[in-house]
């Protein structure tokens, strides 16, 4: 209905301007819209994860398939909520421990599969053969190995920055540190750039929904 569609484009309006006002300062208006947001991403968070994880993963095994063993997640999940209360607090220890296990299980293995690979592929050729370069790639020997050769300067440069178990008195452990430092600081600019870059396509995308979607210029 074109009633509802003007409204949300209102609501949706009036809280940017909230949330755009903190600029200026801290305010009543930026609050009560901040509270408003944190309270429907709560309650899309809770509708998602029912929607998403429990039902299909825990209440459609249980009730439709007959896997009763899952009950049992209901109990140690409630675990959780004895936390606000003192004289039963200590029993949260279990279901947060038991998360805790399962999850650095997932993480280790999940870093392992991440990193293993990384590391396997900073092995790079200082002398590149023809046969070692990838099709349809604009490289030449010469420039493959110059490139090859620049990343693993690059890398011993920052690897030796974190070599922490003995002072950098020699002169060449002491350059190698710094340059490494210098390329890590290079590395975080264009990380900072890029988040900087994707702040202003969000700044950009509500003022060009004020300006035409709510006020319709242009």
């Amino acid at each position: 209905m074109v009633w509802t569609t003007t409204l949300g484009v209102w609501v949706g309006a009036i809280g940017t301007l909230a949330l755009f006002s903190l600029i200026y300062r801290e305010n009543r208006f930026y609050r009560l819209f901040e509270h408003l947001f944190i309270g429907l991403a709560a309650g899309f968070l809770i509708k998602s994860t029912w929607d998403e994880t429990l039902y299909p993963q825990w209440w459609t095994p249980m009730v439709k398939d007959g896997q009763w063993p899952w009950i049992l997640a209901l109990g140690l999940g409630g675990l959780f909520y004895t936390i606000y209360s003192k004289k039963h607090s200590w029993m949260s220890r279990i279901s947060i421990g038991v998360l805790l296990g399962l999850l650095s299980g997932q993480i280790f293995q999940t870093t392992a599969n991440e990193f293993i690979p990384q590391i396997q592929r900073s092995f790079k050729p200082l002398v590149v053969q023809a046969a070692d370069i990838p099709q349809g790639s604009q490289l030449t020997q010469l420039g493959m190995s110059l490139n090859n050769i620049l990343f693993m300067v690059i890398l011993v440069c920052v690897i030796t920055y974190f070599l922490f178990s003995f002072e950098h008195k020699n002169k060449v452990i002491t350059g190698s540190a710094r340059t490494g430092r210098l390329m890590l600081m290079f590395a975080f600019g264009a990380i900072f750039g890029s988040t900087v870059m994707a702040r202003m396509a969000l700044l950009i995308d509500r003022v060009w929904f004020l300006m035409h979607t709510w006020l319709g210029l242009g």
